[in-house]
């Protein structure tokens, strides 16, 4: 990491609140970079983040903080921290478009109960990143009206090396086969799934570690890990 909207981006990821970290000018900081981590390969998002302001601020700052001024040391720290975070703010914002705007409303509404009670109380189990794809499907799905398509986005897009099945000859079911270990949380976030993007006419099979013989798909025709179907 080297920008403060990295490390922002960074602790939203991880849940972080980034209110709860503070920003100080570095003593000393290095000329290269904007953020001044004792271990230039920190991955941590730590409570007190030392930074060069001038970096990319020196306009803003060269005539607020002279380095020679010690007194009232504290109040000048409580400033520099509250000028920082305004500028991640915007610095976060820039980088944004419509479609991403739209999709941070989709996740307040999420949380606010808009989508039901049962979405707002699940909603937290899922990353942000895992939350940014659910808002821009329920976009999609709004938009297309295609959700069998948007259903199967999500889940490739969630459980990335998972395959997903139709069968459509015999009765109206999806075979999920998400190749990795069932856990509650897992379970949980599939649910979810199905919940806002699953036509009720569809039955679902899901299918954890192991599954029935494909033929002509190699990770499904592995004699010790095959079921009956």
């Amino acid at each position: 990491m080297n920008y403060i909207w990295e490390l922002i981006l960074k602790a939203k990821d991880k849940n972080i609140d980034p209110k709860t970290i503070k920003f100080k000018i570095g003593q000393p900081f290095s000329g290269y970079m904007e953020l001044s981590f004792e271990d230039i390969n920190e991955v941590d998002i730590l409570p007190v983040v030392e930074i060069n302001p001038y970096y990319r601020y020196y306009s803003i700052f060269k005539n607020l903080f002279d380095p020679n001024l010690v007194e009232n040391q504290e109040i000048i720290d409580c400033i520099h921290d509250l000028v920082i975070h305004h500028l991640a703010d915007i610095d976060v914002f820039m980088g944004m478009n419509r479609r991403e705007y739209y999709i941070n409303f989709v996740i307040k509404d999420m949380y606010e109960g808009f989508f039901g009670e049962y979405i707002k109380d699940k909603i937290d189990i899922f990353t942000k990143n895992e939350q940014k794809i659910l808002a821009n499907n329920i976009l999609n799905l709004y938009k297309t009206g295609e959700s069998i398509f948007v259903l199967r986005d999500t889940i490739k897009k969630i459980f990335v090396n998972s395959y997903i099945f139709y069968n459509i000859v015999e009765k109206d079911e999806i075979i999920l086969f998400l190749r990795t270990k069932k856990t509650k949380e897992k379970e949980e976030k599939i649910e979810v799934i199905k919940y806002l993007f699953l036509n009720f006419k569809y039955n679902v099979e899901i299918y954890w570690e192991n599954i029935f013989g494909v033929i002509g798909v190699e990770d499904m025709m592995i004699i010790d890990n095959l079921l009956n179907y």
